[in-house]
């Protein structure tokens, strides 16, 4: 039954994601800079964050793996909604491209953008 759980987040997730993309490319014309996996990768942190803050009240210590609300957010629609796959593939691109300084400020926002929202999340909505 877990699996059916993480299938129905995943394909959640899946849509959330595909969605967002196409309403964020609109803004996006003529701009190399990657700003809607960029904005999928915050926002799906930051929800993260809020859903361990808000469930849980903190990162669980115990084992919930086998918890079909966790099955189905955290790793069905949060890992289907954002996407390292994707950060990768852009950022290489930047790099083919020699745009160095969009390049590092992706990374940059990447990174420290999606581990303070996922922060800011949890720690807000914590009971």
């Amino acid at each position: 039954m877990i699996g059916v759980y993480l299938t129905i987040g995943g394909a959640m997730g899946a849509v959330f994601r595909y969605v967002a993309g196409m309403i964020l490319s609109r803004f996006q014309s003529n701009v190399t800079f990657p700003i809607g996996m960029l904005t999928v990768n915050i926002i799906g942190s930051l929800g993260l964050g809020i859903f361990f803050g808000a469930v849980y009240g903190g990162i669980p210590a115990a084992d919930v793996s086998d918890d079909p609300l966790y099955v189905m957010l955290a790793f069905g629609f949060f890992g289907a909604f954002t996407t390292f796959s994707t950060f990768s593939m852009e950022s290489f691109h930047l790099l083919e491209k020699r745009q160095f300084k969009t390049l590092f400020s992706y990374i940059g926002l990447s990174v420290t953008g999606a581990v303070l929202c996922f922060v800011i999340g949890l720690k807000v909505f914590q009971l």
